[in-house]
């Protein structure tokens, strides 16, 4: 997503080191995939851009998608489809599975792919030319990225629907309304779901506490 708020804290570095180290003892220089995943407003785009740069200073090459930018319906139409479709209608379902593993394989195949990319600060979605050409690592967020196909590594972000509706109302980016409030509780029993199997998780509340699974 494109004008996404980044905000780094002490406790994110830490977090991004720890990730890092376990990736790195299955990383062997082949293709690999890390997947992060959370509740919206978590900390994944930030701990997935600290990922990215360390890996940098390692001299491996990595490149980061958004699992945001690839709903079937854009967000300038995505609220008035919700209430429309009703509360069930929210989930996986919702996500464009089709050009989302087109993505995937263009990676592994070190070859180009034209890639959705939302801009927050007018909700149009641009089509960007994404090259993987050396690329290494491809990291993907997002609310169901352990959904993704041939993902190596499983990183769940801790959160409460509390703390969920907390950063929300500071990230701003959708209105807060009583309809939004259902959203973010349906999606949270849903991603909640994908703690049973990730490689490890991170709370940034108690950090650092990372558990192993």
């Amino acid at each position: 997503m494109q004008n996404d708020i980044i905000n780094i804290k002490k406790n994110h570095i830490q977090a991004a080191e720890f990730v890092l180290e376990k990736v790195m003892e299955k990383f062997d220089g082949s293709k690999f995939i890390i997947a992060v995943a959370g509740e919206v407003a978590s900390g994944k785009t930030t701990l997935s851009y600290l990922i990215g740069r360390m890996l940098k200073m390692k001299g491996i090459r990595s490149k980061i998608i958004d699992l945001g930018d690839f709903y079937t319906v854009p967000p300038i139409e995505r609220a008035i489809w919700r209430e429309k479709n009703g509360i069930e209608s929210i989930g996986i379902e919702e996500y464009d599975w089709g050009t989302i593993n087109n993505t995937i394989d263009s990676f592994l195949e070190d070859s180009g792919a034209s890639v959705p990319s939302v801009d927050l600060l007018n909700d149009h979605v641009d089509e960007i030319l994404c090259s993987f050409k050396d690329i290494e690592v491809l990291i993907i967020n997002g609310l169901y990225a352990f959904h993704c196909k041939q993902v190596d590594f499983k990183v769940f972000i801790e959160l409460t629907y509390r703390e969920t509706y907390e950063a929300q109302k500071y990230t701003g980016k959708e209105e807060l309304n009583s309809f939004r409030k259902k959203i973010l509780k349906k999606e949270h029993e849903v991603v909640k779901q994908q703690k049973k199997i990730a490689d490890t998780f991170i709370d940034f509340n108690v950090f650092l506490d990372s558990y192993h699974l």
